[in-house]
């Protein structure tokens, strides 16, 4: 189960940014950065994540990485461009460990063979060419990219095993929240799931380039979550 709350932080995190219905009347140009956060699991702190951005011209790399102690920890990492503020995605990774019990998931996007293909532990899948389609860590960085622009789309198309789905977001409003790291207004945004008995909630904040400050998971048997505690990059 904590090995699930670690892989599906990122996940989360991916939409953070979604639920953000104000765009800055000054936008920021995407910027590397690295964010580090506390992990609690059912109430207890339980390890440490980060969120990294690194830029290589026109090649950018996203990478969230969490661990708790020695008994687990999950990495994954997307490579991904923009052509005129707009993620065109490469290939994604993840990586997980449980007490020895390990968990593998590959992306790789075609855009010019019109596929995505898909390997989880060893299982491969091909699907069909989306235009826009995202994976669980760039979807993050499109969203943020939207809001400095024009503002939100109506849809969001990302990629798992399955295939790709469309995700929504629901505004809740805005809340001042404190963080080990410091106080931000922020805008705080619900993931729909369709099910009543699951919900993830985000905290972005505008002056963190709508950086993820803290992230609010439960699932009716668990929770988990991350709250900030350091910043490296931009702010307005």
């Amino acid at each position: 189960m904590l090995k699930q709350q670690l892989t599906s932080l990122s996940t989360s995190a991916v939409v953070l940014a979604g639920a953000a219905l104000i765009c800055s009347s000054q936008a920021m140009a995407l910027s590397p950065f690295k964010a580090t956060y506390q992990f609690s699991y059912n109430g207890h702190n339980m390890g440490s994540a980060t969120r990294t951005l690194q830029q290589n011209g026109n090649n950018w790399t996203y990478v969230f990485a969490a661990k708790a102690g020695i008994v687990a920890s999950a990495t994954e990492t997307s490579h991904f461009s923009l052509v005129d503020s707009n993620v065109v995605s490469n290939n994604f990774s993840r990586n997980a460990n449980y007490i020895g019990l390990s968990d593998s998931f590959r992306i790789n996007f075609n855009p010019a063979g019109k596929t995505i293909a898909t390997n989880r532990k060893g299982k491969a899948n091909s699907f069909a060419w989306k235009s826009g389609a995202l994976d669980e860590l760039n979807a993050e960085v499109q969203i943020r990219e939207d809001l400095k622009k024009t503002g939100l789309k109506n849809n969001y198309y990302i990629t798992d095993a399955k295939g790709v789905a469309q995700r929504k977001f629901i505004k809740l409003g805005t809340e001042n929240l404190v963080t080990p790291y410091g106080t931000f207004s922020t805008i705080k945004v619900k993931l729909d799931h369709g099910k009543d008995e699951r919900n993830t909630i985000f905290w972005l904040a505008p002056k963190l380039d709508y950086l993820p400050v803290k992230v609010a998971h439960n699932d009716g048997r668990s929770s988990y979550g991350i709250l900030l505690t350091g910043y490296q990059g931009v702010t307005k």
